[in-house]
């Protein structure tokens, strides 16, 4: 198969896991009409950074494992990637991340995807949004630099330390904006749901946050072996 080929579909099979687990983790109880409290901030959170962890182990060596589109903006906005191949890595996530929305909605209801749909809480401003989904992407793309591209770093451990930066991006960030930090796992539930409600906020915020954590790391803190 073509290696151009490759990539993207490591990262559609990826980012469509992602979201997948992702709004079935906080939906299945919901599904199911389980007791309350069988899912929780930590089992939603270690849904989401399990996922991502497993997934960057199964096909890291075939795309480098971003699965997000602020992870991509990063390693185009360092040099690391061209912005063609970038823009096919964001549209291979994309597409990923909304054939599992439309999947979920087909096996049960659009309602159950738009609840897994990172949301603002009422409490929350637009700009507060923004700013928190920023610095969330940030932490996450900062330890995926720092872990998974640092030569220095040892490698067979950045699936996991990503994963757990995802995980407790959701813990924290959940009951406030759903702890997206990443556009593609807003996206792809929202195109199935119609729950397109501050939608822009989960670009803006995981890019500008994303893009500063790799210039930080990329030009100030990694060196070259």
């Amino acid at each position: 198969m073509n290696n151009t080929i490759k990539p993207l579909i490591a990262e559609f099979i990826g980012t469509f896991a992602l979201v997948f687990i992702g709004v079935l983790a906080i939906q299945g109880v919901d599904i199911v009409q389980a007791p309350n409290g069988l899912a929780n901030l930590t089992s939603m959170g270690l849904a989401h950074g399990l996922t991502i962890a497993v997934m960057m182990a199964a096909l890291g060596a075939v795309s480098g494992g971003h699965f997000n589109p602020a992870v991509t903006s990063a390693f185009m906005a360092t040099g690391r990637m061209n912005p063609i191949t970038g823009g096919l890595y964001i549209v291979a996530q994309l597409a990923g991340a909304s054939a599992a929305g439309l999947l979920i909605t087909g096996l049960f209801s659009a309602q159950i995807t738009g609840g897994g749909t990172p949301a603002l809480a009422p409490q929350v401003s637009a700009t507060s949004g923004v700013i928190l989904e920023a610095i969330g992407t940030f932490f996450l793309v900062l330890v995926f630099f720092g872990s998974a591209v640092d030569e220095r770093a040892p490698k067979n451990v950045f699936p996991l330390v990503i994963g757990l930066t995802m995980a407790v991006d959701v813990m924290a960030l959940g009951p406030l904006t759903g702890g997206a930090v990443n556009p593609a796992r807003t996206f792809g539930s929202a195109l199935a749901s119609g729950m397109w409600s501050n939608h822009i906020i989960y670009w803006v915020g995981p890019i500008v946050g994303g893009v500063l954590a790799g210039l930080v790391q990329n030009f100030v803190l990694m060196e070259r072996k």
